[in-house]
């Protein structure tokens, strides 16, 4: 009995060998090495207007930028070109500009908004305080080994007899002129979000707000001409005195903007609307972005 199976053994062994190779992979089939990843990394800095819940930072951050890139919006609102040093948030982006571990960092830098008069503590004189700001903020980014690249204010939805009011042209001209200047790219929002407002009217311009206008604003805009967000009387055809505009100055707190509606801060579909823009006008504006972003 013994040597009939030694026998049948003999005979299966030769058979069964091929099965066994293909169970245990070859020493010479190893896996090939790992290759690390040459992440980078995109710091947005600004006021509200880039900021979480009230800004197109959110959105740029989430939709526009792929898994290769980090994106670290520290944009807080109410902030000027002066008060975003002062009170330290500057030295926290220079921090993330030195982190170890990145290829490439690129530090976006819009400001604008409060920078206007009329906000105590947060204004800047345009002719000499707001360019000399952001030509320190270029200057230190690159000592901290970032590249910045300046974005002009994104544009107010605002209106007078059907055509835009871009009160925030000066401070794009100091912005373009700091870049031109320093030689840093330029992501030339104002221009770009105030042709696309203009194009769409005040009344359609009205859903990129945080929430739906009242009723007397709505009618207002439908009009061409925008009226203070908080009113409740809407212009009256032929009327001595004209329904109120909005003074920008008292209704831009400093702090997270409040949900309600306005003609500067953004809900979803607007923050989703400009940080297409901001995605596709990057792209132009620092070609070696471009295979980080999504546009």
């Amino acid at each position: 009995m013994t040597r009939c199976f030694t026998s049948l053994l003999s005979l299966v062994a030769p058979l069964l060998a091929p099965l066994s190779a293909l169970a245990q992979p070859a020493a010479s089939q190893a896996a090939p090495p790992v290759q690390p990843i040459r992440a980078s990394k995109i710091i947005l800095v600004g006021d509200s207007t880039t900021a979480v819940a009230s800004g197109w930072g959110p959105s740029f951050c989430g939709y526009h930028v792929t898994s290769a890139a980090a994106c670290v919006n520290l944009a807080r609102g109410g902030r000027s070109s002066g008060s975003y040093r002062a009170e330290g948030s500057w030295d926290i982006a220079l921090a993330e500009m030195r982190t170890p571990g990145y290829s490439n960092v690129w530090v976006l830098i819009q400001f604008g908004h409060n920078d206007q008069p009329g906000k105590p503590g947060r204004s800047t004189d345009l002719a000499t305080e707001f360019p000399a700001n952001l030509r320190r903020y270029v200057a230190e980014a690159r000592a901290a080994g970032a590249q910045p690249v300046l974005v002009t204010p994104l544009v107010r939805r605002q209106f007078t007899g059907g055509r835009l009011t871009n009160d925030l042209e000066p401070w794009s001209a100091a912005a373009r002129a700091v870049a031109a200047e320093t030689g840093v790219p330029l992501v030339d929002l104002n221009a770009r979000s105030a042709a696309a407002v203009q194009a769409l009217g005040p009344a359609l311009s009205a859903s990129f707000a945080q929430v739906p206008p009242s009723p007397q604003v709505a009618a207002a805009a439908l009009t061409g001409t925008t009226i203070a967000a908080a009113t409740g009387t809407a212009p009256t055809a032929g009327a001595a005195t004209p329904a109120p505009a909005q003074d920008n100055s008292a209704v831009e707190p400093l702090g997270q903007a409040r949900v309600a509606f306005d003609y500067t801060h953004l809900g979803r579909s607007g923050a989703d609307f400009f940080a297409a823009m901001v995605a596709q006008e990057l792209a132009t504006a620092v070609p070696g972005l471009r295979r980080l972003l999504v546009p």
